[in-house]
């Protein structure tokens, strides 16, 4: 049978491109299956397409973060995806005699001297690129109205490429507890970074940046970068403002989607908003010494004082919502006397215990953060209050339950199951395990005195 011809291989090629990684080992194993001699050429350029794709991510580690938006939607000097791709082709394309070295040897393992000397020059063959065939890194279709800066800042985080890629391994211990020969390490880095650049400080902070989940965590590498960078003072006029303007703005957007969430909306987008804005606002008060009457105060204590003032009126909405959901009536037990009981001949209405449920859920997640919000008294007070409502309201109804005064025991049953659910929310989970272990054996006619006195 013949084998491919050149055109033929040119189109695989361009589409074997544009498969995502899953996909290629797909095809892969899918071709290895098929007989013929076409079939051996396209598992062959299959085989070596996921061998360039190793080295590119290998390679490329440094700055690949940078080609994707960053999850929590804090601004970040970033590049369209398809430029990676075409980044590595070019930065490449007369080094096939230095790519064997990204691979790993029969161990496994990579010589991290040589890995480093190789990167360095992809890193400067892919700056060179970028500048000098533009269109075929950035063809000019491709983001339009991002693309002349864009080149610019992409040229730069060549030229930085192989600084990072060293430096990498330590980012953990840069945003940890760094010791004096580590914060050393750090501002070594940023001057050679400067020496390349006028911006390189910032620029290789930018690459960093990309690479830390938790955004806040970058204002550790700031502080870091100088003996005076932590004060507010130094930081507003240098050019690392920028990473602490990026943050108050993402914080100001949380705190305002934070003041309009409304009840009935998922409380995972709350979580995750008030994780974010205690995570910065505990970061920023332990690492940038920010004034008060300073521009970057007065915007983060209206953050603060906001996001307090939205939490504790959602705290205090939350006993409104429980207590429909565990429904009690006053009863005549001897005389005149009179006494709060379970109301278990209610049927449980759907809204009402869904509305319960996520107002425990919102009490839950607030246990992080009300703290830093100054709510924390109010929410250990609310949830004393409610672990008692829930746990009171359950031991009264099995003794209802127990003593055959019910009239629908198996609703009344539910409702006891509610109130341990509850508990549950509440965090109380002893409280929630002994009542579903007596619930479990309640029931089956009369075995106590009612309270219900005839």
């Amino acid at each position: 049978m013949s084998d491919l011809s050149v055109a033929h291989r040119a189109a695989l090629a361009q589409l074997i491109e544009n498969v995502p990684d899953r996909t290629l080992r797909q095809l892969a194993l899918a071709v290895a299956g098929m007989p013929g001699d076409k079939a051996r050429t396209l598992e062959s350029m299959l085989a070596q397409a996921g061998i360039d794709r190793v080295r590119r991510t290998h390679a490329l580690t440094a700055i690949a973060p940078m080609f994707r938006s960053r999850p929590d939607g804090v601004v970040a000097t970033t590049f369209p995806a398809p430029v990676l791709a075409r980044l590595w082709k070019a930065a490449t394309a007369n080094q096939a005699d230095v790519l064997a070295y990204l691979d790993p040897d029969e161990y496994g393992e990579r010589d991290a001297y040589r890995v480093a000397a190789v990167c360095t020059r992809l890193y400067a063959a892919g700056a060179a690129a970028v500048r000098d065939q533009t269109e075929a890194v950035w063809p000019a279709s491709l983001a339009p109205a991002d693309r002349d800066a864009g080149l610019v800042a992409l040229a730069r985080v060549c030229d930085l490429g192989g600084l990072v890629h060293r430096a990498l391994p330590s980012l953990g211990a840069w945003v940890g507890r760094p010791d004096g020969d580590q914060v050393a390490e750090l501002r070594l880095l940023l001057r050679d970074a400067a020496a390349i650049s006028p911006d390189g400080a910032q620029e290789l902070l930018d690459i960093l940046f990309a690479h830390l989940d938790d955004a806040p965590m970058i204002l550790r590498l700031v502080t870091h970068s100088s003996s005076a960078a932590g004060r507010d003072s130094f930081l507003s006029g240098s050019e690392l403002a920028v990473f602490v303007d990026r943050l108050i703005d993402a914080a100001e957007d949380r705190g305002r989607s934070v003041d309009t969430w409304k009840a009935g909306q998922p409380v995972e987008t709350l979580h995750h908003a008030l994780a974010w804005i205690a995570t910065f606002l505990t970061e920023s008060d332990a690492t940038v010494q920010i004034h008060p009457d300073t521009a970057w105060g007065k915007r983060i204590r209206q953050v603060r004082l906001g996001v307090s003032k939205t939490v504790g009126a959602l705290l205090g909405r939350v006993q409104r919502a429980v207590t429909p959901a565990l429904p009690m009536t006053r009863v005549q037990t001897a005389g005149r006397m009179t006494r709060e009981m379970p109301q278990l001949d209610v049927p449980l209405d759907p809204a009402t215990t869904t509305a319960a449920q996520d107002a425990l859920d919102l009490v839950r997640i607030l246990r992080a953060p009300a703290g830093v919000f100054g709510c924390e008294a109010q929410r250990i007070g609310l949830v004393k209050d409610l672990t008692t409502q829930a746990f009171n309201y359950a031991d009264l109804a099995l003794e209802e339950i127990n003593a055959g005064d019910v009239t629908d025991e198996a609703l009344a049953i539910r409702r006891v199951e509610l109130a341990a659910d509850f508990l549950d929310r509440l965090e109380a989970v002893d409280q929630a395990r002994t009542m579903r272990r007596r619930v479990a054996v309640a029931g089956h006619g009369p075995q106590a005195h009612s309270p219900r006195a005839a």
